[in-house]
Protein backbone atom coordinates (compact mmCIF):
# COMPACT_ATOMS: atom_id res chain seq x y z
CA UNK A 1 0.00 0.00 0.00
CA UNK A 2 2.99 2.67 1.09
CA UNK A 3 4.69 1.79 -2.17
CA UNK A 4 1.28 1.96 -4.27
CA UNK A 5 1.29 5.46 -2.66
CA UNK A 6 4.35 6.40 -3.40
CA UNK A 7 4.68 5.35 -6.96
CA UNK A 8 1.56 7.39 -7.66
CA UNK A 9 3.03 10.50 -6.08
CA UNK A 10 6.25 10.29 -7.60
CA UNK A 11 3.83 9.68 -10.91
CA UNK A 12 2.08 12.96 -10.27
CA UNK A 13 5.20 14.75 -9.04
CA UNK A 14 6.58 13.93 -12.74
CA UNK A 15 3.10 15.16 -14.47
CA UNK A 16 2.83 18.13 -12.41
CA UNK A 17 6.18 18.85 -13.35
CA UNK A 18 5.62 19.12 -17.14
CA UNK A 19 2.77 20.59 -16.57
CA UNK A 20 4.62 23.68 -15.28
CA UNK A 21 7.08 23.36 -17.87
CA UNK A 22 4.65 22.94 -20.92
CA UNK A 23 2.82 26.08 -19.13
CA UNK A 24 6.21 28.24 -19.22
CA UNK A 25 7.11 27.08 -22.84
CA UNK A 26 3.39 28.16 -24.21
CA UNK A 27 3.63 31.41 -22.19
CA UNK A 28 6.87 32.66 -23.91
CA UNK A 29 6.05 30.93 -27.73
CA UNK A 30 6.69 32.77 -30.33
CA UNK A 31 8.65 35.51 -28.29
CA UNK A 32 11.81 36.93 -28.83
CA UNK A 33 12.39 38.48 -25.62
CA UNK A 34 11.70 34.91 -23.84
CA UNK A 35 11.18 34.78 -20.42
CA UNK A 36 13.97 37.99 -20.42
CA UNK A 37 10.21 39.70 -21.16
CA UNK A 38 9.72 38.78 -17.07
CA UNK A 39 12.46 41.00 -16.23
CA UNK A 40 11.64 44.08 -18.69
CA UNK A 41 7.40 44.14 -18.10
CA UNK A 42 7.95 45.28 -14.74
CA UNK A 43 10.89 47.33 -14.58
CA UNK A 44 9.05 49.52 -17.47
CA UNK A 45 5.71 49.47 -15.68
CA UNK A 46 7.12 50.29 -12.38
CA UNK A 47 8.96 53.45 -14.35
CA UNK A 48 5.70 54.44 -16.22
CA UNK A 49 3.58 54.31 -12.67
CA UNK A 50 6.59 56.35 -11.09
CA UNK A 51 6.20 59.05 -13.55
CA UNK A 52 2.68 59.32 -13.69
CA UNK A 53 2.15 58.97 -10.43
CA UNK A 54 4.70 60.36 -8.37
CA UNK A 55 4.07 63.52 -10.69
CA UNK A 56 0.31 63.43 -9.79
CA UNK A 57 0.71 63.16 -5.92
CA UNK A 58 3.72 64.91 -5.17
CA UNK A 59 6.05 62.11 -4.25
CA UNK A 60 9.70 62.68 -4.82
CA UNK A 61 10.73 59.99 -2.34
CA UNK A 62 13.85 58.31 -4.14
CA UNK A 63 12.80 54.77 -3.06
CA UNK A 64 8.65 55.58 -4.25
CA UNK A 65 9.62 53.19 -7.71
CA UNK A 66 10.62 50.37 -5.07
CA UNK A 67 7.57 50.63 -3.61
CA UNK A 68 5.82 50.88 -6.76
CA UNK A 69 7.81 47.78 -7.92
CA UNK A 70 7.47 45.50 -5.02
CA UNK A 71 3.11 46.28 -5.03
CA UNK A 72 3.09 45.51 -8.67
CA UNK A 73 5.12 42.05 -8.72
CA UNK A 74 2.99 40.47 -6.15
CA UNK A 75 -0.36 41.87 -7.35
CA UNK A 76 0.93 40.67 -10.88
CA UNK A 77 1.79 37.17 -9.96
CA UNK A 78 -1.70 37.12 -7.86
CA UNK A 79 -3.55 38.50 -11.15
CA UNK A 80 -1.84 35.91 -13.73
CA UNK A 81 -1.96 33.50 -11.41
CA UNK A 82 -5.59 32.85 -10.16
CA UNK A 83 -6.80 33.89 -14.09
CA UNK A 84 -4.48 31.25 -15.16
CA UNK A 85 -6.25 28.29 -12.50
CA UNK A 86 -9.51 30.43 -13.65
CA UNK A 87 -9.06 29.14 -17.07
CA UNK A 88 -6.82 25.99 -16.22
CA UNK A 89 -9.89 23.06 -16.56
CA UNK A 90 -11.63 24.66 -20.09
CA UNK A 91 -7.84 24.58 -21.76
CA UNK A 92 -6.71 21.61 -21.16
CA UNK A 93 -10.33 20.04 -21.81
CA UNK A 94 -9.16 17.86 -24.88
CA UNK A 95 -6.25 16.49 -22.49
CA UNK A 96 -8.92 15.49 -19.59
CA UNK A 97 -11.19 14.06 -22.55
CA UNK A 98 -8.80 11.75 -23.46
CA UNK A 99 -6.27 10.84 -20.60
CA UNK A 100 -6.75 10.49 -16.71
CA UNK A 101 -4.12 13.52 -15.24
CA UNK A 102 -6.00 14.48 -11.85
CA UNK A 103 -8.07 17.22 -12.39
CA UNK A 104 -6.28 19.44 -9.60
CA UNK A 105 -2.89 19.50 -11.06
CA UNK A 106 -4.17 21.75 -13.96
CA UNK A 107 -4.77 24.68 -11.68
CA UNK A 108 -1.88 23.82 -9.48
CA UNK A 109 0.99 23.83 -12.48
CA UNK A 110 -1.26 27.06 -13.94
CA UNK A 111 -0.33 29.04 -10.30
CA UNK A 112 3.04 26.98 -10.03
CA UNK A 113 4.71 28.19 -13.25
CA UNK A 114 3.64 31.75 -12.99
CA UNK A 115 5.11 31.31 -9.36
CA UNK A 116 8.51 30.11 -10.77
CA UNK A 117 8.23 33.89 -13.00
CA UNK A 118 7.46 36.04 -10.53
CA UNK A 119 10.62 34.64 -8.25
CA UNK A 120 12.49 35.31 -11.06
CA UNK A 121 11.29 38.99 -11.50
CA UNK A 122 12.48 39.56 -8.25
CA UNK A 123 15.53 39.85 -9.38
CA UNK A 124 14.70 42.92 -10.92
CA UNK A 125 13.37 44.45 -7.67
CA UNK A 126 16.87 43.64 -5.84
CA UNK A 127 18.79 45.42 -8.12
CA UNK A 128 16.68 48.56 -8.24
CA UNK A 129 16.82 48.18 -4.77
CA UNK A 130 20.49 48.60 -4.79
CA UNK A 131 20.61 50.99 -6.86
CA UNK A 132 18.05 53.69 -5.36
CA UNK A 133 19.83 52.89 -2.02
CA UNK A 134 17.02 50.91 -0.48
CA UNK A 135 19.48 48.21 0.96
CA UNK A 136 18.70 44.73 2.74
CA UNK A 137 18.40 44.64 6.63
CA UNK A 138 18.03 42.12 8.88
CA UNK A 139 14.35 42.39 8.31
CA UNK A 140 14.99 40.96 5.25
CA UNK A 141 15.07 37.57 6.27
CA UNK A 142 11.33 37.99 6.78
CA UNK A 143 10.49 38.13 3.16
CA UNK A 144 10.15 34.22 3.02
CA UNK A 145 6.72 34.42 5.06
CA UNK A 146 4.94 36.76 3.04
CA UNK A 147 5.83 35.23 -0.27
CA UNK A 148 4.88 31.80 1.36
CA UNK A 149 1.38 33.52 2.21
CA UNK A 150 0.99 34.71 -0.93
CA UNK A 151 1.40 31.61 -3.00
CA UNK A 152 -0.89 29.68 -0.61
CA UNK A 153 -3.76 32.90 -0.67
CA UNK A 154 -3.20 32.25 -4.76
CA UNK A 155 -3.74 28.06 -4.80
CA UNK A 156 -7.07 28.51 -2.60
CA UNK A 157 -8.46 31.36 -5.07
CA UNK A 158 -7.37 28.97 -7.90
CA UNK A 159 -9.01 26.61 -6.92
CA UNK A 160 -12.36 28.30 -6.00
CA UNK A 161 -12.01 29.64 -9.28
CA UNK A 162 -11.00 27.22 -11.56
CA UNK A 163 -14.08 25.12 -10.01
CA UNK A 164 -16.70 28.10 -10.87
CA UNK A 165 -15.03 28.87 -13.87
CA UNK A 166 -16.00 25.45 -15.32
CA UNK A 167 -19.69 25.64 -14.73
CA UNK A 168 -19.99 29.61 -14.81
CA UNK A 169 -18.32 30.83 -18.42
CA UNK A 170 -18.79 34.58 -17.46
CA UNK A 171 -16.70 34.00 -14.34
CA UNK A 172 -13.75 34.87 -15.87
CA UNK A 173 -15.25 38.45 -17.06
CA UNK A 174 -16.14 38.74 -13.60
CA UNK A 175 -12.97 38.44 -12.29
CA UNK A 176 -11.60 40.67 -14.40
CA UNK A 177 -13.87 43.33 -12.81
CA UNK A 178 -12.82 41.82 -9.55
CA UNK A 179 -9.05 42.14 -10.14
CA UNK A 180 -9.34 45.77 -10.97
CA UNK A 181 -11.07 46.61 -8.01
CA UNK A 182 -8.64 44.08 -5.91
CA UNK A 183 -5.50 46.33 -7.48
CA UNK A 184 -6.78 49.33 -6.25
CA UNK A 185 -6.99 48.47 -3.02
CA UNK A 186 -3.52 47.06 -2.73
CA UNK A 187 -1.85 50.45 -2.71
CA UNK A 188 0.33 49.83 -5.48
CA UNK A 189 0.88 52.84 -6.53
CA UNK A 190 -0.12 55.39 -3.88
CA UNK A 191 0.70 55.48 0.09
CA UNK A 192 -1.13 54.42 2.46
CA UNK A 193 -0.24 56.52 5.63
CA UNK A 194 -3.18 58.66 6.00
CA UNK A 195 -5.60 56.44 4.23
CA UNK A 196 -5.52 53.66 6.62
CA UNK A 197 -6.51 55.38 9.98
CA UNK A 198 -9.48 57.45 7.70
CA UNK A 199 -13.55 55.69 7.85
CA UNK A 200 -12.32 54.09 4.35
CA UNK A 201 -9.44 52.16 6.08
CA UNK A 202 -11.21 48.75 6.65
CA UNK A 203 -11.39 48.66 2.56
CA UNK A 204 -7.42 48.53 2.51
CA UNK A 205 -7.30 46.11 5.52
CA UNK A 206 -10.12 44.03 4.18
CA UNK A 207 -7.95 42.94 1.22
CA UNK A 208 -5.92 39.80 2.35
CA UNK A 209 -3.50 40.69 -0.92
CA UNK A 210 -2.83 43.94 0.48
CA UNK A 211 -1.84 42.61 3.55
CA UNK A 212 1.04 40.49 2.34
CA UNK A 213 2.05 43.33 0.03
CA UNK A 214 2.31 45.61 2.61
CA UNK A 215 4.32 42.95 4.92
CA UNK A 216 6.38 42.30 2.11
CA UNK A 217 7.66 45.87 1.49
CA UNK A 218 8.00 45.79 5.55
CA UNK A 219 10.93 43.25 5.13
CA UNK A 220 12.46 45.50 1.65
CA UNK A 221 12.26 48.55 3.34
CA UNK A 222 13.71 47.04 7.02
CA UNK A 223 10.89 47.43 9.23
CA UNK A 224 9.14 44.75 11.48
CA UNK A 225 5.71 42.55 9.84
CA UNK A 226 2.20 43.63 11.11
CA UNK A 227 1.02 40.95 12.61
CA UNK A 228 -2.65 41.42 12.49
CA UNK A 229 -2.08 41.41 8.77
CA UNK A 230 0.01 38.32 9.06
CA UNK A 231 -2.61 36.04 10.75
CA UNK A 232 -5.33 37.66 8.86
CA UNK A 233 -3.91 37.05 5.41
CA UNK A 234 -2.60 33.61 6.07
CA UNK A 235 -5.71 32.74 7.84
CA UNK A 236 -7.77 33.48 5.08
CA UNK A 237 -5.30 32.19 2.64
CA UNK A 238 -5.95 28.60 4.69
CA UNK A 239 -9.54 28.83 4.80
CA UNK A 240 -9.76 29.15 1.01
CA UNK A 241 -7.19 26.55 0.47
CA UNK A 242 -9.61 24.09 2.45
CA UNK A 243 -13.22 25.83 0.57
CA UNK A 244 -11.47 25.53 -2.64
CA UNK A 245 -10.08 21.71 -2.08
CA UNK A 246 -13.43 20.59 -1.01
CA UNK A 247 -15.41 22.54 -3.63
CA UNK A 248 -13.17 21.07 -6.44
CA UNK A 249 -13.16 17.12 -5.47
CA UNK A 250 -17.00 17.63 -4.69
CA UNK A 251 -17.60 18.84 -8.34
CA UNK A 252 -13.90 17.58 -10.13
CA UNK A 253 -15.82 14.40 -11.76
CA UNK A 254 -18.63 16.52 -13.29
CA UNK A 255 -16.21 18.74 -15.41
CA UNK A 256 -15.92 16.09 -18.31
CA UNK A 257 -19.81 17.19 -18.73
CA UNK A 258 -19.40 21.07 -18.68
CA UNK A 259 -16.16 21.36 -21.10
Amino acid sequence: MNDGLKERFLQNRFILSELIKKGIRLKYRRSYLGILWSLLEPLLTMIVLTIVFGTLMGVHERSFPVYILSGRLLYGFFSLSTTAALKSIRANSSIIKKVYVPKMLYPLSSILFNYIIFAISLIVLAVVSLVLGVYPTFYLIQIIIPLVVLLLLSLGCGLILSTIGVFFRDMEYLWTVALMLIMYTCAIFYKTDKLLYSKWGFVLKGNPLFCVIDNFRSAIFGQPMNLRYLAYATGFSIVSILIGFIAFKKNEDKFILEI
